[in-house]
């Protein structure tokens, strides 16, 4: 059967399983638009393709299937770029397709034109430019199995107008693809699996580093039964924030810079380190000359090239991790760690003493507050999108979650804007839960537009502004390290609440813990997209995240919650 380059594009889609695309139509795309509604991809249209990158990456972490996002050439396809090096940071598996100016006119500076591969090659697992609408097919296939594959990624697909315009007989590639190099992994060495379990069996204070690898290879199940069998208490990354109960006795915290003080002296003091799917990151680590000083140091990743790159260890296993972890779990035998285990509860315990979230009322709001009565409105059940500065971590802290892809963030990448588009993808993968959008005042205006695809396309998700009328991640920084000089961090916000009618969605404003409590309980009772404007405070240590590990400290040199505030506004 004949079909153009376009017909093509989304008969792939359909075989590759894609329900939904996102994206903005333009001049040299728009061939390819034409055909759509003859084939059973559902389009979503963004306000900005910037916008399609995070609500494909949304789509994709919330769902565990690849995100697609789809831009015309020139501005169209850089403005996916951003949300293609977040995808590339958090190994999130999006393909992108781009329209490219025709075959005869590239590289003459076109219209429109622009060399979309060369400039996301640093930033895509591959990328492609098709030049002939025989290898469409093929390419596309190609592109699917790549990012989904492995350490999962974003690929690039760029196919200029005339190829979109040509015809070929067209032919569903084979399932299986030959890529010479590429050969994602599966179990790991044998015998660095067995020296792994004599480590295991022979630490006293071992630790686990959970991260986004545990999630993305499945290992949640196997990953619970090997920290039960060897009694071992397990710390995540933010992005591994899901991969265990943390519910669970044995489950720690949020590890690293601003993560909890007795995760991070556990860390600190224990004699062997399981990096399980988890990058060694300076978030994570701290000064690395102090980095667990007493600890052996196992370390398990599907990407090869982040073993041993930023920290030296004893034991390094390229492999999937829930087939590694299926490897070690009758190699390592049961084990009792009580009196460690006492010692870690025993820093938990000073932990809660300090803890913002046991402050009294002070008629004043604070964002552990409303998050901690949004975490108990909706009893932990949520998908949480957060954007990135203060609110992320106060969520990473105070929003537990015993679910994987029930957290969804820009990890390392940071991205501001991220968390409104990718919690439309969100609830598009999953309409059968309740999203909630934790935003910043800050990192919300970078998106803001996109309010309207949330109302065209009738998604109920929950919008939750920390406003402190500032960059406040940028701010606490200022107030610690600059003394003081707020320079560029104070915001001149709109009225949210009006801002959010205006486009048709309801909207309420909290001041105070009651308010907020009563405003969380009339969004989950609407029947449709919502909004509410915590206003908390600004300045002080009550606007401040903490725990905070410096720039250039080491894990145990954290700032720690400060008592005499909580005494002095009691």
């Amino acid at each position: 059967m004949k079909k153009t380059g376009a017909e093509i594009i989304w008969a792939m889609l359909e075989h590759e399983g894609v329900e939904v695309a996102f994206g903005i139509p333009g001049g040299t795309i728009m061939h390819t638009y034409h055909p759509r509604q003859n084939y059973g991809v559902y389009h979503v249209l963004v306000r900005h393709e910037q916008c399609a990158a995070h609500a494909a990456d949304g789509y994709a972490r919330a769902s565990g299937k690849v995100g697609v996002a789809i831009a015309t050439s020139g501005p169209g396809a850089t403005n996916l770029v951003t949300g293609i090096a977040t995808a590339m940071m958090d190994s999130s598996p999006i393909v992108c397709i781009t329209g490219q100016v025709p075959t005869a006119v590239i590289g003459t500076d076109a219209f429109q034109e622009v060399d979309i591969t060369g400039i996301t090659l640093p930033i895509t697992k591959h990328n492609y430019l098709v030049a002939s609408v025989d290898e469409l097919a093929e390419v596309i296939h190609e592109a699917f199995y790549i990012a989904r594959s492995g350490r999962p990624g974003p690929v690039l697909v760029d196919i200029p107008k005339d190829v979109q315009q040509a015809s070929t007989e067209f032919v569903v590639p084979d399932d299986e693809v030959n890529l010479p190099g590429y050969h994602p992994v599966g179990k790991g060495n044998p015998d660095l699996v067995a020296k792994a379990a004599q480590l295991i069996n022979q630490a006293e204070r071992p630790v686990i580093l959970a991260g986004q690898g545990v999630i993305m290879s499945g290992a949640t199940d196997v990953l619970r039964a090997f920290a039960e069998k060897t009694d071992t208490p397990v710390a995540f990354t933010l992005l591994g924030k899901g991969g265990f109960p943390e519910s669970h006795p044995l489950a720690l915290a949020l590890m690293g810079m601003h993560g909890e003080v007795f995760a991070n002296r556990a860390i600190q003091e224990a004699d062997l380190l399981l990096g399980f799917g988890m990058r060694f990151d300076d978030r994570v680590t701290g000064r690395l000359n102090a980095y667990a000083p007493y600890a052996r140091k196992v370390h398990v990743d599907m990407d090869a090239a982040e073993l041993n790159k930023i920290v030296k260890t004893d034991v390094a296993i390229h492999g999937d991790l829930r087939q590694v972890l299926e490897q070690l779990l009758p190699l390592v035998l049961p084990a009792d760690h009580e009196p460690w285990l006492e010692r870690i509860n025993g820093w938990r315990a000073q932990s809660h003493k300090r803890d913002i979230i046991n402050r009294p009322e002070n008629g004043h709001l604070v964002a552990p507050h409303f998050i901690n009565e949004l975490w108990e409105a909706t009893d932990g059940q949520a998908i949480i999108v957060t954007d990135v500065g203060q609110h992320q971590m106060w969520v990473a802290q105070y929003y537990p979650t015993d679910y994987p892809r029930h957290f969804i963030s820009s990890g390392g990448q940071g991205t501001m804007g991220f968390g409104l588009p990718a919690a439309i993808g969100a609830q598009i993968a999953r309409p059968d839960k309740e999203v909630w959008a934790i935003l910043g005042d800050g990192g919300f205006q970078m998106t803001m537009h996109d309010l309207a695809t949330i109302v065209q396309e009738k998604l109920p998700v929950h919008i939750a502004i920390s406003n402190n009328g500032y960059l406040g991640m940028v701010r606490q920084w200022q107030e610690f390290f600059y003394n003081k000089h707020y320079e560029a961090t104070r915001l001149h916000n709109p009225d949210f609440v009006k801002l959010a009618e205006a486009y048709g969605i309801r909207a309420w404003r909290a001041t105070n813990r009651r308010q907020a409590r009563e405003a969380i309980a009339a969004a989950r009772a609407h029947n449709g997209p919502t909004l509410i404007d915590f206003q908390i405070v600004s300045e002080g240590d009550a606007a401040n995240v903490y725990p905070m590990v410096p720039a250039g400290a080491a894990l145990h040199e954290m700032i720690e919650r400060p008592v005499y505030a909580m005494a002095q506004e009691a």
